[in-house]
């Protein structure tokens, strides 16, 4: 049985002077608790300040419930690819072929539904099998063949754009089938008594609560169990306070609006399974093992190879997803979809706390990551702040974000 150091009692305070020695106390804890894990809480203290600044500086139309619905419509595929490419960079590679295999994925569905008649669950299968078999190739040439990520991506990229521009001869195609329209545009059905909010996703929200304060517990049950630094009891409790009001607050303002976009419950679905992933299983593990030290994880048996070969994989899969995604929301597959979304999925896993030369990230991160600029970019379309400005702010923040990740590493001797 191990014993938490972290929350041995502090003594007592001089007479008369207890209520500030422990409201200094407090503070104290939460000062060194975000010293230890600024990694960690930095970018989502960052995110929670721009929120409110933004806020304030568009008399509160950020935080209005159709702009927040909207918020998550607009950013959906490239949280998606952000989840993907964080676990390439986490390796040690990067993929700048995302964004052109999303245009080539949305083409090709639009060639099957419009032109050929398929039904849209089929051609949504065929286009994942695409990915699939663009990020498989990808892989074995970086895995197996040697190449470099970057040379081998940057074709890619050239590739499917190619590709795209032949398969739509230059022209937008649509409108897609009613069912994969809803995959970017559509809603969680209304379910029960007229309540003035969407039942659904309030019981959804309700739910999610209670499954992140239960594996917040959790984790922290198994951290003490292993004699692991763990924080500070007050500073947990007010972790999880505040978690249980930021899901509050948004499950709130979606209910008050449509509900929640079926695109939130995919992304969800991706976040959960592949936080699982990364925390948990044995792949995730490697993935971390051969982006952290790639010689060491050979000499520990790691396949490095085989697991190289998965990312890609698996990032071509993510990328399909996300090509389907902006298509339904566009309705219609241009041969101009995608561009810069490799560049935006790459900014957003940095910003979210990946590294440089890899071996560090977390896929809530790069969701974080995501929605950093995509409130940067919703606040300042409310503004009215031209795009070449919204690029200037934009690639300061990519800067900060590597600048921090570097003296982060400095201040640590690693």
């Amino acid at each position: 049985m191990s014993t938490d150091v972290t929350d041995k009692i502090p003594a007592s305070a001089p007479p008369g002077k207890s209520g500030s020695a422990s409201g200094a106390g407090l503070l104290q804890l939460m000062l060194d608790g975000l010293r230890r894990n600024m990694r960690q809480y930095g970018m989502l203290i960052a995110l929670g300040l721009i929120v409110v600044l933004f806020t304030v500086w568009t008399n509160g139309d950020l935080l209005l419930p159709r702009n927040v619905s909207n918020l998550v419509l607009q950013n959906s595929y490239i949280l998606i690819l952000a989840i993907g490419m964080m676990l390439v960079i986490i390796a040690g590679h990067i993929d700048l072929s995302v964004g052109s295999l999303t245009a080539f994925v949305g083409a090709f569905a639009a060639v099957l539904t419009v032109q050929h008649g398929v039904s849209w669950p089929i051609a949504l299968v065929l286009c994942l099998l695409i990915g699939a078999a663009a990020g498989s190739v990808q892989g074995f040439l970086i895995a197996y063949l040697g190449i470099p990520s970057f040379i081998v991506t940057l074709a890619g990229m050239l590739l499917f754009r190619g590709l795209t521009e032949i398969l739509l001869k230059g022209q937008t195609l649509g409108p897609f089938p009613d069912g994969l329209q809803k995959m970017g545009n559509g809603f969680l059905p209304e379910v029960g008594p007229n309540t003035n909010y969407h039942n659904l996703t309030l019981l959804l929200g309700l739910a999610l609560i209670v499954a992140v304060v239960w594996q917040e517990v959790r984790d922290r049950s198994r951290q003490q169990e292993f004699a692991l630094e763990v924080l500070p009891t007050r500073l947990f409790l007010l972790k999880l306070v505040a978690l249980v009001a930021a899901i509050l607050s948004l499950t709130m303002l979606l209910a008050s609006y449509k509900g929640a976009p079926i695109v939130l419950i995919i992304l969800g679905a991706l976040v959960v399974g592949y936080g699982y992933v990364m925390r948990n299983a044995v792949f995730g593990r490697h993935i971390y093992a051969i982006g952290g030290n790639l010689p060491a994880a050979k000499l520990s048996g790691v396949k490095d190879k085989k697991v190289t070969f998965y990312v890609f994989l698996n990032m071509g899969v993510l990328a399909a997803l996300a090509g389907l995604v902006v298509a339904a929301r566009l309705n219609a597959a241009s041969p101009k979809a995608g561009v810069n979304f490799e560049l935006e999925a790459i900014a957003s896993s940095f910003i979210g706390g990946a590294s440089m030369s890899g071996g560090v990230g977390t896929v809530l991160g790069a969701i974080i990551g995501g929605l950093v600029l995509g409130v940067l970019n919703n606040g300042m379309n409310l503004l009215s702040v031209g795009t070449d400005w919204q690029q200037v702010i934009k690639g300061l923040a990519l800067l900060v974000a590597v600048g921090f990740d570097v003296w982060n590493k400095r201040k640590s001797g690693s």
